[in-house]
């Protein structure tokens, strides 16, 4: 079905379409033309359409990944130049967590604005080194441009054994869905960083520091589940997985789309982890605190699918928590706290979309 035309322009924008369907337009050409290549196998091409791409090297993938920050889109005005450094390596080592590989190197492309700072451009560029060396991997080049606005292009390189990666397919009617984490968290961070001043101002007096505080340490200092992911790789237990980018409810349905057979998956309300923060945060808001979980993003947690018998082994090890089963009725649903079952819409957030 070709995209519906805008109701401003006579041609067809990409905002008409957003973010998800302008990829797989795009990855419905690149599969046709590709090259053959020792390089490319099988998974090679399901993986495009994954957290990153895996390029065949004997018993082993490298694991490539990409992310494209921009000032205006993804640093708060809190965000300090260190952390922006750090949120750009953290973004691509996240994709790498979520496919169960270990980093090797990483390439960082700036757009600087002509009068960017010195001292900003340092700060940044010593977040990146120290994110590095938190992951235990190299910072191997890249190139500069001037630009706008401050731009962070990261692109992250890992390796994973091809019998342990992880991918979005795979999930098996009856097992755990689960998360490395609370949810909610960051967006509730963001949700108070963004609010116009005077209504941050006003929720200061409402709100209590410690919460204030741990909020925007989510928001602003995001952490790649990296330790979880390598584990959970060497255990080689993982049926599907994915990481938290852009709400609960989005990252599960494409687990859903992804697998060659229908699945379902099921919520349960009292299951998601939804730390006192959040909740006095949505209160004083007067929002839905679950709507933080399902609908926004940013928590960077890893959501993953695993046979039963495996989470109740490794759940305490690892912190894992269950939020739900998969199905096999093809369908996304959630059981709120009274029992009654409802169907859980994707939302969501997605770049380009109306």
């Amino acid at each position: 079905m070709s995209p519906k035309k805008s109701k401003h322009h006579d041609k067809p924008i990409i905002s008409d379409i957003g973010e998800k369907k302008l990829i797989k337009r795009l990855l419905a050409r690149s599969r046709a033309l590709q090259p053959n290549s020792p390089f490319f196998d099988e998974f090679y091409f399901k993986s495009l359409s994954d957290d990153a791409a895996l390029l065949n090297m004997d018993d082993k993938y490298l694991v490539v990944t990409s992310d494209l920050l921009l000032e205006s889109s993804h640093f708060p005005t809190e965000m300090s130049a260190f952390n922006k450094g750090m949120k750009a390596v953290t973004v691509n080592v996240s994709d790498l967590a979520a496919m169960g590989a270990e980093p090797v190197g990483f390439v960082l492309s700036l757009g600087l604005p002509h009068d960017l700072p010195l001292e900003e451009f340092d700060e940044i560029i010593c977040g990146v080194l120290e994110a590095c060396q938190t992951y235990k991997m190299g910072l191997m080049g890249g190139d500069t441009n001037q630009a706008g606005e401050l731009i962070l292009s990261g692109t992250c390189l890992g390796v994973v054994d091809k019998k342990k990666v992880f991918m979005k397919e795979g999930a098996n009617p009856g097992d755990v869905v689960a998360v490395t984490g609370p949810l909610g968290v960051a967006a509730a961070g963001f949700e108070f960083l963004l609010s116009p001043t005077s209504v941050k101002e006003n929720l200061k007096e409402r709100i209590k520091p410690s919460t204030i505080e741990t909020i925007q340490k989510y928001a602003l200092e995001p952490h790649a589940r990296l330790n979880e992911g390598l584990i959970l790789g060497r255990k080689g237990v993982v049926t599907s997985a994915t990481d938290i980018t852009d709400g609960l409810a989005s990252e599960l349905d494409e687990l859903m789309q992804s697998s060659p057979h229908k699945v379902g998956i099921t919520l349960f309300e009292t299951m998601i982890p939804l730390i006192p923060e959040v909740e006095e945060i949505a209160s004083v808001l007067n929002k839905n605190p679950l709507d933080f979980a399902l609908n926004y993003g940013e928590d960077f947690e890893l959501l993953l699918t695993i046979g039963e018998d495996a989470f109740d082994k490794l759940k305490d090890d690892l912190g894992l928590i269950q939020v739900g089963i998969v199905t096999d009725s093809g369908k996304m649903e959630i059981v709120d706290k009274e029992g009654k079952t409802n169907t859980l819409e994707k939302v969501g957030y997605e770049h380009f979309k109306q």
